[in-house]
């Protein structure tokens, strides 16, 4: 299995993105997250700040937008023991987000609002997974 961190999609993930409506109802996004030792902004600004307190700005600043979206964040916490399987290098931390529909996602990533604060997130992250999942059942709360 071959794993590859990035910290924007790809081409053929931006068309799907674009073009496919994704599954008929909620979807659950699973961020892996990897954060940079030092934040890396382009301007060069906040030197001392790490990658995990730049994403912080990040989070504080996207979770209004994923609420006006619809979304909710579900849980986020730091990754602490890998109790199966092995890899090379663990993810920092684990977050999981729902959206009403895969659009939603791609209507808050695409705003103006979530321009003005990615560049947070770009500076923080070395990289990161997403992957979509879909709810087979409900757990009684």
């Amino acid at each position: 299995m071959k794993i590859e961190n990035r910290v924007l999609p790809d081409k053929d993930q931006i068309e799907t993105m674009i073009n496919d409506p994704g599954p008929d109802g909620p979807i659950v996004m699973v961020n892996l997250l990897k954060f940079r030792e030092k934040a890396a902004y382009a301007d060069g600004s906040n030197p001392d700040m790490t990658g995990r307190e730049a994403y912080a700005h990040y989070g504080a600043g996207v979770a209004p937008l994923i609420a006006k979206h619809g979304g909710r964040m579900i849980y986020a916490g730091p990754v602490s023991f890998l109790m199966l399987g092995r890899a090379d290098e663990m993810w920092d931390q684990v977050a999981l987000v729902e959206y009403p529909k895969r659009a939603s996602l791609f209507e808050m990533s695409t705003s103006e609002a979530y321009q003005k604060i990615s560049h947070h997130r770009d500076a923080g992250l070395e990289g990161q997974l997403n992957i979509e999942t879909t709810p087979d059942f409900i757990l009684p709360s």
